[in-house]
């Protein structure tokens, strides 16, 4: 297990690092830059690239709704964590704050969205397809990618555009019509239904090295990214306000799936591919959400990070659980 982790943290590492050292060369302007990029045109392509690989005659119904079912409770943790902070800020006395209020994050318009991102959409993409394979072996994969693909169809591009959309313009501009259209314009669903449809048409040898070229861009660009928003945080403190958003997605929306999944009767490797993919650290995307919709970059970051941090020693946990 420690060889897969370390396999799977030494790019994340590395490629942070260099991002951390470029910042100071490159221009203010360039993290925005990059997540738009992203966010337009690099998972697009991963998600282009990994639709083409997926088998969805297999586990076609439990699996979505498993992970389904697990956005939904996550986001609802999440929004009912996030009115109790809310209340204990506004209602209660300052004082009585005094010994916590470092561990709380911030709760302005834009710090409340990237909150409800972050405890509730995790990296099932780059740390969970990473993961997974090392921890199982040749066991069955196809809990983990359609955990993967479920989540960035509907929650990180279905439920976390609109929460961006939403908690990134003010009451009056937040409408059902800019919602939707924020939503029907989100350039991954749109790879999603052009790689499904040309999923049996054989793309030429060159045309299929472009498509799965992805992971050697896309992967390291989302890192480059992480270590300069990493770079210019504050220290300890920020990590301390991403508290309650990690504890949220790392260690109470895992425990709530592996406790449900326990009643289903499934297999060891559902079992862990699921609880895994429910508690992997708080996801990339929530930072590219975070530069395109104006949100909330420091609080993205340092969930993110603490959440990686996290993940070492929970990791254990599942599998012990899952047997």
């Amino acid at each position: 297990m420690i060889g897969s982790l370390v396999h799977a943290y030494t790019p994340l590492i590395f490629w942070t690092g260099v991002g951390a050292l470029l910042f100071r060369f490159l221009p203010q302007s360039f993290p925005r830059s990059l997540g738009r990029s992203l966010y337009w045109v690099g998972v697009p392509w991963q998600i282009f690239a990994l639709v083409r690989e997926t088998d969805f005659s297999t586990n076609v119904g439990l699996a979505p709704a498993i992970t389904i079912a697990t956005l939904g409770t996550g986001l609802t943790i999440a929004w009912i964590a996030l009115q109790i902070l809310i209340w204990l800020k506004t209602e209660s006395k300052p004082t009585g704050l005094s010994a916590i209020e470092g561990w709380l994050p911030p709760l302005d318009r834009a710090s409340q969205g990237t909150f409800v991102i972050a405890s509730t959409i995790g990296n099932t993409g780059f740390v969970g397809l990473g993961l997974i394979p090392a921890l199982i072996g040749k066991g069955d994969l196809s809990w983990a990618v359609f955990f993967s693909v479920t989540q960035n169809l509907i929650g990180t591009y279905g439920i976390g555009v609109l929460v961006a959309s939403h908690y990134g313009r003010s009451n009056e501009q937040s409408t059902i019509r800019s919602l939707l259209r924020d939503l029907v314009t989100v350039p991954t669903l749109w790879a999603f239904a052009a790689s499904y449809a040309t999923q049996s048409i054989a793309f030429p040898e060159w045309g299929e090295t472009i498509v799965h070229s992805s992971l050697l861009f896309v992967i390291p660009a989302s890192f480059l990214l992480m270590g300069m928003r990493l770079i210019q945080l504050k220290g300890i403190e920020s990590l301390k306000s991403a508290a309650v958003p990690v504890l949220l997605k790392a260690v109470i929306l895992p425990s709530l799936v592996a406790i449900a999944i326990a009643f289903l009767g499934l297999n060891h490797e559902a079992r862990l591919s699921l609880t895994i993919m429910a508690g992997v650290p708080t996801a990339f995307a929530s930072l590219i959400l975070a530069e395109e919709y104006n949100l909330d970059h420091d609080l993205a970051a340092s969930s993110i990070a603490l959440s990686t941090i996290v993940i070492l020693g929970t990791i254990p946990v599942w599998l012990f659980f899952s047997h």
